[in-house]
C-alpha cells in the first residue's frame, strides 16, 4: 500500500478547538477528534510538503511547520513550548536513552543554595503571540513545559540521589520540589496570559513499567500538590489541563482525578493498561487521549492499525470523552504509512 491510500491530502475543513474542548468535558464531539503530543519532522514534511523550504529563515520556522502539519493532518491543536524558560542541567551522556543519574547539579544544601534558579518572568513568551497569524482559524496552542515537576528534580538531583534524599533529608527534598514547582506554576501563569493558548499539558513522567518512580506516599507529598497548583492555574484562566505521564501510575489515578483535578490523561501502554481497558474504567471520571500503543503502531500492518483506531472511536462514540492518537508520541521510527492509517480512522470523512 502507498501513503496516498491513507493520506490523499489535507483535510478539507479547518481546525475547531471546540471539538477538543468537548472531549475534555467528557462529551461527544461533533466529529472524531485527534490528539497527539508531538510527531516528527519527517512526518511534518510529509503532510505539509514544501512548507519547511518556504518557512526557512523565518522566525519560529520549526513551530510554523508544526502548525501547518498539525492542521493538514486534521488536528484542532498544536503543542508548543510557551517560551524559552528552562532549568539549567549538568552534562550527561545522551544517545538513544538518557541517564537519570548523570549531570546532577544539586546533591546537598550548599549546591541547592548556589544553583542559579531561573526566574520565569525573565524569559520571553513572545512566540505565543508571534504565531497567532500562523494559526488557522479555530486552532489553539496547547502549551507544555520544559519537563515536569518530578522530571526536573530528577535531572537536577539524579534519580538515585533523589531516592536516598527522600529518606535522609526530606526537608531539603521538599525545598527542591518547591523551588521547581513554584517556577513551573509561574511559567504556566505567563503562558495563560495569551489568547492563543487553549489548554496546558502537565508533562511529567511519573512511572516505570510496574509502579510509580517514587513511593506513592512521596508522590503525594512532593509532586501531587504542585500539579494541583498547575491545574488550579489553568482552571482559573478557564482552560483545561492535561496530564501527560508515562509509566504505571494506576495507584495514583484517584489522586489525578479527584485531588489534582486534571481534565484529561494522556500516555498509555498495552503492557500496563490498554487504552480500551482504561476507557472502560475511567471515561466517566476523566477524558482519555490517544492510547493506541506506539509499539503496536510500529509493528502492525497499516490496516490493523486503522481497524484498532476505528474500533476505539466506535467504543467511545456514545459516551465521548476520547480523542484518538498514539499512546505517547510519534518518533521518527514510526512508519508514516502506519501512523497515517491511524489518523485516517478519524479524518477519512473530512478528506
Amino acid at each position: 500500500m502507498s501513503i496516498e491510500r491513507w493520506y490523499p491530502g489535507p483535510v478539507k475543513d479547518g481546525p475547531d478547538f471546540q471539538s477538543l474542548l468537548k472531549v475534555f468535558r467528557r462529551e461527544v464531539p461533533e466529529r472524531p477528534t485527534l490528539f497527539e503530543f508531538f510527531m516528527n519532522e519527517r512526518f511534518y514534511r510529509t503532510v505539509a510538503p514544501g512548507a519547511a523550504e518556504e518557512l526557512a529563515g523565518q522566525p519560529y520556522a520549526d513551530q510554523r511547520l508544526m502548525i501547518r502539519a498539525f492542521a493538514a493532518a486534521g488536528f484542532d491543536h498544536v503543542t508548543l513550548h510557551g517560551g524559552d524558560f528552562a532549568f539549567a542541567y549538568g552534562d550527561s551522556h545522551k544517545q538513544a536513552t538518557v541517564s537519570q543519574n548523570e549531570g546532577a547539579l544539586i546533591t546537598d544544601r550548599a549546591s541547592f543554595e548556589s544553583y542559579p534558579w531561573p526566574d520565569p518572568d525573565d524569559f520571553s513568551y513572545d512566540v505565543l503571540d508571534d504565531l497567532a497569524g500562523e494559526l488557522p482559524g479555530g486552532m489553539k496552542i496547547i502549551v507544555y513545559s520544559p519537563n515536569g515537576v518530578l522530571e526536573n528534580v530528577t535531572f537536577l538531583v539524579g534519580f538515585e540521589t533523589l531516592c536516598i534524599m527522600t529518606l535522609e533529608d526530606p526537608d531539603l527534598t521538599q525545598e527542591i520540589f518547591d523551588a521547581v514547582g513554584a517556577r513551573l506554576v509561574r511559567y504556566y501563569e505567563r503562558c495563560l496570559e495569551h489568547e492563543t493558548v487553549g489548554a496546558v499539558i502537565g508533562n511529567d513522567d511519573w512511572g516505570f513499567k510496574t509502579q510509580p518512580m517514587l513511593r506513592p506516599a512521596d508522590m503525594r507529598k512532593y509532586i501531587v500538590p504542585w500539579h494541583k497548583r498547575i491545574v488550579e492555574t489553568a482552571h482559573a484562566a478557564d482552560r483545561p489541563a492535561i496530564l501527560h505521564s508515562c509509566g504505571n501510575i494506576l495507584s495514583l489515578m484517584d489522586d489525578i482525578i479527584d485531588d489534582i483535578g486534571y481534565d484529561a490523561k494522556h500516555s498509555f501502554e498495552d503492557t500496563i493498561q490498554p487504552i480500551e481497558a482504561a476507557y472502560d474504567q475511567f471515561h466517566d471520571r476523566i477524558a482519555l487521549l490517544g492510547g493506541i500503543d506506539v509499539d503496536f503502531v510500529i509493528r502492525s500492518a497499516p490496516q490493523a492499525v486503522y481497524d484498532r483506531a476505528r474500533a476505539m472511536l466506535d467504543r467511545a462514540a456514545s459516551d465521548g470523552g476520547y480523542a484518538l492518537g498514539t499512546g505517547n508520541s510519534v518518533p521518527d521510527y514510526v512508519p508514516d504509512e502506519n501512523y497515517l492509517a491511524l489518523i485516517a480512522a478519524a479524518t477519512e470523512s473530512r478528506r
